[in-house]
């Protein structure tokens, strides 16, 4: 969870908006996760000035909606990992990446922990985006491909192909520490 703070926290800032709306918690959630688990040494302050509220457009709810149905416990933990992943997952990027993790076998194993339900139907290793927002028209019985099989579909690599790339996280760690080796 402290990579989803510090990834939150510096679009946050990027952004010039609350911690609240990056990360997809209020006020009285940022506040208790920040007590008990303190993810940065700024985190409690933050938080105390975080939104009470949380606002979620449809899509978000929805991704949200799938996450909580499959938790694999009913503890704050998972509730709060269900509402930023869903709101992660409205960033651009992989979503490995807009969690701040090291790579797509991260996510795999924290979805896994965390929803192992909905991990455990993901059998062809979908890009996870893709699998919450198939999951989803599955549920509402429509379907979002029209080829008759994976394999035979012209965007295959957009589902399942490589999800390479930098790690944000790392990537703002070493834009610090160059800030810090030019400002002594």
């Amino acid at each position: 969870m402290s990579a989803i703070w510090a990834i939150s926290a510096r679009e946050a800032d990027e952004n010039g908006v609350d911690v609240s709306r990056a990360i997809g918690l209020a006020r009285a959630d940022l506040v208790t996760l920040a007590s008990i688990w303190r993810p940065a040494p700024d985190a409690l302050a933050r938080a105390l000035r975080a939104n009470e509220n949380v606002q979620r457009d449809d899509e978000e709810a929805m991704v949200l909606a799938l996450l909580d149905a499959h938790r694999g416990d009913q503890t704050l933990q998972s509730g709060w990992l269900a509402r930023m992943v869903a709101r992660r997952a409205m960033q651009p990027n992989h979503l490995w990446q807009d969690l701040g993790l090291t790579d797509r076998s991260a996510l795999s194993r924290l979805l896994g922990e965390t929803f192992p339900k909905l991990a455990a139907r993901n059998v062809n290793n979908m890009k996870w985006k893709k699998f919450f927002y198939r999951s989803l028209c599955e549920m509402e019985g429509f379907h979002l491909c029209t080829a008759p099989s994976c394999h035979e579909c012209s965007d295959f690599d957009a589902c399942f192909g490589p999800e390479d790339g930098e790690s944000l996280l790392a990537r703002i760690r070493l834009e610090n520490m160059s800030a810090s080796l030019s400002h002594p």
